[in-house]
């Protein structure tokens, strides 16, 4: 019996090994790969504005411009959407150790629409137009380049040489790049009107194919594939802009299949956008910070310089409902200057949620109470009533945002006297000459990657410079003063750190919420995907990845049989 058992357990143990032998000789089927994006189509999109001139010295007023020209035209370098710089017609730069000379090389492999080779003569020459006080450039840009040394080494070489460091300086070198061989020798009047700005040359992902006309207005305009691009040709064929009015129009042209894609879902076609099975909605944050200024230098307001009532402020605000109520959860709630998901950002900082009891508190203990004669507005032992004025924007949302303030701050026994201004002269007239008592804005940094909050919180800028709340705190224009000179992105990013938790203790400014960017493509788009935004165009960052068809590869072939 003995014996038996063995024989037994031999013959079990030969049968598994000959079974585990037969399974690994078995064919090994491979999982189907996922299609790969091959080239064609016609990608349409409907633009909101209409179209000026194709030139990116003469578009900084005009974002259709820029969208545009986002495709035709190279830059010196680019930003990724955490706004760290990254290489395009500058292959690689080196930074001085004081921060003041900075040497760009270009790549060899680039070439313009034309044929022609793009030089470092075509860097400059674009700097030269933007240093011309003839050229209609932002005059804070004319008077920055015009204190900037541009030498040129050779074809390939750049030299920059600043008075001074300033390390936001590669923020400036994003501007596209013009073709020096087509524009050389115009005047300033003959640039603005040249046959170019409609017939435009760049070293982009696209070149101009032809403008759309229709009743001797142009309505649109198509543009190729570069077949030369340096990074490798897009995979569609063909991009498609139309220009309409208004985004219901672009939202009807959708819908009636005129277009693929809608360059800004706002919030009046948003429902309808929803509605659409098909169109995908891409979502991100705006380099914009909607907030609440104070004058912190009006005597006949002592209770804006007291910490603790600015604190309460911000916890009396119910910051959610404003988003989620006046507009449409297109904004995310803001607890700093420094936009989230970037470099600088400080993940650490600490967000004040809606509690409007701490905030009665906070205002009792610092001495304002309602009146023993009654009233709903409380005051202090002299007597000053906790009473002012907030000026606002004309127009939505700006209306309903104001009204949704003054009655969270009634809540806490605050009167509010609301008064509407149109934007520009709330800036002008009275932010400029600090003749308000607190301001609803929105603080705007387009085509602005590096964060550099020190033109409007430095002490210096109090008085003449964009510090419209007036704040005078040494320790955080110190911080401020030193990321501005200091070139290693370790220590810049230690120093907005420590500005931002000063921000968050002191309040200088009650922030609200960062506005979002909704963007609309067809879902037989594939490859979209978007970051936060420096710029509306920067949608368009990851352009030569979007593929409208696809090859799927089998992936059923016999895996190699295992070596003997």
């Amino acid at each position: 019996m003995k014996r038996l058992r063995w024989q037994l357990l031999i013959v079990v143990l030969a049968l598994v090994a000959i079974g585990i032998l037969l399974i690994g000789q078995q064919p090994v089927a491979v999982q189907p790969l996922p299609p790969e994006p091959v080239a064609g189509g016609v990608y349409t999109e409907g633009v909101i504005g209409s179209l000026s001139r194709l030139n990116p010295v003469l578009a900084f007023y005009n974002a259709p411009d820029r969208d545009v020209n986002r495709l035709l035209y190279s830059s010196l370098i680019r930003f990724d959407d955490r706004g760290l710089p990254l290489p395009d017609l500058g292959e690689s730069w080196g930074i001085s150790r004081d921060g003041t000379v900075y040497n760009f090389s270009l790549r060899s492999d680039v070439q313009w629409h034309d044929g022609e080779p793009v030089t470092a003569r075509d860097v400059a020459f674009t700097i030269s137009l933007m240093q011309n006080p003839a050229m209609p450039v932002p005059e804070d840009l004319r008077e920055f380049w015009a204190a900037i040394e541009v030498n040129v080494l050779d074809a390939q070489t750049l030299q920059f040489r600043l008075p001074e460091p300033f390390a936001p300086f590669l923020d400036y070198l994003t501007f596209g790049v013009l073709p020096a061989h087509l524009l050389e020798g115009l005047t300033p009047e003959e640039f603005i009107n040249a046959p170019f700005n409609l017939q435009p040359v760049g070293s982009g992902p696209f070149r101009l194919d032809q403008l759309i006309v229709e009743n001797d207005q142009i309505i649109g305009v198509s543009l190729t594939a570069n077949e030369s691009y340096f990074a490798g040709r897009p995979f569609i064929d063909q991009i498609v802009f139309r220009y309409y009015p208004d985004a219901p129009s672009a939202m009807a042209a959708y819908q009636a299949g005129e277009v693929q894609g809608i360059s800004q879902i706002s919030n009046d076609i948003l429902p309808a956008a929803l509605a659409e099975p098909e169109l995908n909605l891409y979502t991100s944050r705006l380099p914009q910070l909607t907030l609440v200024l104070f004058n912190l230098d009006n005597p006949q307001l002592p209770f804006f310089t007291d910490v603790a009532i600015r604190r309460a402020l911000l916890l009396g605000l119910n910051r959610q409902w404003m988003v989620d109520r006046v507009l449409a959860g297109q904004a995310a709630i803001a607890d700093g200057p420094i936009f989230p998901n970037t470099w600088a950002y400080y993940e650490g900082m600490p967000r004040l949620p809606y509690d409007p009891q701490q905030a009665i508190d906070f205002i009792r203990e610092a001495g304002y109470t309602i009146p023993a004669e009654g009233g709903d507005v409380r005051a202090n032992e002299e007597g000053v009533f906790f009473a002012f004025t907030l000026l606002y924007p004309e127009g939505e949302p700006y209306a309903s945002l104001a009204q949704v303030i003054r009655e969270n701050w009634k809540a806490l026994g605050v009167e509010v006297t609301l008064q509407a201004v149109p934007y520009d002269e709330l800036i002008n007239t009275y932010l400029e000459r600090r003749d308000y008592e607190a301001a609803l804005v929105d603080l705007a940094l387009f085509q602005s990657p590096d964060p550099d909050p020190y033109p409007f919180w430095h002490q210096t800028q109090a008085t003449g410079g964009q510090n419209y709340a007036q704040w005078d705190d040494r320790q955080a224009s110190e911080y401020l003063e030193q990321a501005r000179i200091t070139v290693d992105p370790a220590e810049r990013t230690r120093l907005y750190r420590n500005f931002q938790v000063r921000f968050a203790n002191e309040l200088p400014a009650l922030p609200l919420f960062y506005p979002m960017y909704t963007y609309g493509v067809d879902a037989v788009v594939k490859g979209v995907r978007i970051g936060p935004l420096f710029d509306t165009p920067d949608r368009f960052n990851t352009i030569t990845e979007w593929y409208l068809f696809a090859e799927r590869v089998s992936g059923l072939e016999q895996a190699p049989s295992p070596t003997p």
